[in-house]
């Protein structure tokens, strides 16, 4: 059966400078000078984006159901509670784009609510995204579905096919935390340019709270989070043909209240010595590789982090113990 103009599925990979769909990256000269980059750092590090390989992502699924794990189910109430709310304050027929859209699970559940004209997923995986847009067309019929296969960490800029009228950038999972706060500014600004004079953003924030509680979210009690995390050295083994060996590396997280940030670290167990496709290094014991970050924001300062990006609070969400905080802003002039 043949579908009508308003339910065609277009699924696009723009040629957009600094990105690259990691499926379609294995191996590339850009990968290898990226993961090259950051291992020979006098303190080693990699993007994040390195830990969600297939296992990966099956892996983080399984987090975001830990007990330690608050901000998935957190989140959750906040849209349960406030959906309604949201939905008077974005109001409807907007284009919805979704960064990090994964399965597309969180902005389906608020379709009835916010009634997009237009939905953008927008992830790195292409071939995930397009089965989960392909499966959530025939629920929605009656919403236009543009997804976008790319990497945004970096900045992009929207194609044609996205509607110039009432983009709103749905950006939830506190995922804004991975990025410094610098960082997260430049990385809001391009959302600013992208969105007009009439968009805004819907945005997830964790918030500071006891660091006992945070330092738990991210090294839980049954080893998954250290699954997921030494997971990654498989993955750079897959990319860049590593000789990373599991076993002699154990994960380590903890809050740094001087950052105001979880850190998460892979940390040599002994001496040893790592090779692959354009380098080589030794690491000492205790010697460690920085995977992530995830930085914790007060209210009161993501709202300035917002407004120095070109975005004005309009409406802010919260659980009762104000954990995590659920922010509409929308775009302000130059």
């Amino acid at each position: 059966m043949q579908m009508s103009r308003t339910s065609a599925i277009r699924v696009v990979s723009p040629n957009v400078s600094n990105t690259l769909p990691l499926r379609q990256a294995h191996g590339s000269a850009a990968v290898i000078a990226e993961i090259s980059e950051g291992l020979l750092a006098s303190s080693a590090h990699t993007s994040p984006k390195f830990l969600y390989d297939d296992l990966g992502s099956k892996l983080f699924e399984a987090i975001c159901e830990l007990p330690e794990y608050y901000p998935t189910r957190t989140e959750a109430s906040i849209f349960a509670a406030y959906g309604a709310d949201m939905a008077h304050v974005v109001g409807d027929g907007a284009s919805l784009i979704d960064l990090g859209a994964g399965n597309c699970a969180k902005a389906a559940a608020l379709f009835p609510l916010l009634k997009p004209a237009q939905y953008v997923p927008v992830d790195i995986s292409r071939d995930f995204l397009l089965g989960a847009v392909n499966s959530l067309q025939q629920r929605f019929p009656q919403i236009e579905m543009t997804a976008l296969g790319l990497d945004f960490s970096n900045g992009f800029e929207l194609p044609d096919s996205v509607r110039s009228e009432r983009r709103v950038f749905f950006y939830p999972g506190s995922s804004i935390g991975n990025f410094s706060p610098e960082q997260a500014v430049g990385f809001l600004r391009g959302l600013r340019a992208n969105a007009g004079e009439d968009g805004g953003l819907l945005i997830g924030v964790d918030l500071i709270k006891d660091h006992a509680l945070l330092d738990a979210a991210y090294d839980d009690a049954l080893g998954v989070t250290s699954a997921f995390s030494l997971n990654m050295l498989r993955h750079l083994n897959h990319l860049v043909g590593a000789d990373f060996d599991v076993d002699q590396w154990q994960h380590v997280a903890f809050f740094n209240p001087e950052l105001s940030r979880i850190e998460m670290h892979l940390e040599a167990r002994c001496p040893l010595t790592v090779t692959w496709r354009g380098g080589e290094r030794d690491f000492a014991r205790g010697e460690r590789i920085h995977t992530e970050d995830s930085y914790k924001y007060t209210r009161q300062s993501f709202a300035t982090l917002l407004e120095r990006a070109g975005f004005a609070t309009q409406r802010m969400w919260t659980d009762k113990d104000h954990w995590f905080a659920v922010i509409y802003a929308r775009a302000i002039g130059d």
